[in-house]
């Protein structure tokens, strides 16, 4: 019922037999059984499962609870936490792969942040002066973005931006509030479609840019690639 974690066990050759219509990747003929917060339960047990894959951050309560499955539940807020929820996914799956990754993950997450503008998929203002504040924008209507005590937050820190303090984990937020001559904002391609809906945010008067969501909170094999392509580019 994650995302982040279907790709990674559709990759890691585990059978997977139900995913949620978030599930993109890679692309399958996997029954789809209903979105990340909601289900069609009847189709989630006739799907004759042996295990729940959940994560506490994506997935209600109700899920674990409901089912009358055995549950696996991550718990992802940092770059830290992915490595040891794969070493433990992967012995009560018995999968290699999934433990080969784990330690990868470990090596990612003691790694040296890098510096630069890694992810970015597209500018629109680029800054002129120093960058002292990173707003990662991931909704419109209002705007909302990410704090630093999220898996984007940390996956921002590691990649050497500096995300902004915010002390919610997704806060709702008005721009007029930060400089516009210190703070870039990164606008998602994911949960809100910014690269498709980007009118008006030229007027905003912030330096700006697109980057691609999925690289920075799918905390799976995606990311773990993305973060391995960035730390270690010059190596």
């Amino acid at each position: 019922m994650v995302p982040s974690w279907t790709e990674t066990l559709l990759e890691a050759g585990v059978e997977v037999v139900g995913r949620t219509r978030f599930c993109v990747h890679p692309p399958s003929s996997v029954v789809r059984v209903g979105g990340t917060k909601d289900w069609n339960l009847p189709r989630v047990l006739s799907l004759g499962a042996d295990l729940l894959v959940l994560d506490k951050e994506e997935n209600p309560l109700f899920m674990s609870l409901d089912s009358g499955l055995p549950v696996w539940a991550s718990h992802i807020l940092s770059v830290g936490d992915v490595g040891p929820a794969l070493r433990d996914l992967s012995l009560v799956l018995g999968c290699g792969r999934l433990a080969e990754w784990a330690a990868r993950w470990s090596e990612v997450a003691v790694a040296e942040p890098c510096a630069g503008w890694p992810g970015i998929v597209e500018w629109g203002r680029r800054p002129q002066g120093e960058v002292r504040s990173v707003v990662y924008v991931i909704w419109r209507d209002p705007w909302m973005a990410v704090g630093p005590d999220t898996f984007i937050g940390s996956v921002l820190r590691k990649t050497g931006y500096p995300v902004h303090g915010f002390s919610e984990k997704y806060p709702v937020v008005d721009l007029s509030g930060f400089d516009r001559d210190s703070t870039l904002l990164l606008f998602s391609s994911e949960p809100y479609p910014f690269l498709r809906k980007r009118q008006g945010l030229e007027g905003l008067g912030f330096p700006y840019a697109f980057v691609d969501g999925e690289s920075f909170s799918w905390f799976g094999v995606r990311a773990l690639r993305f973060l391995e392509s960035t730390l270690y580019a010059g190596d």
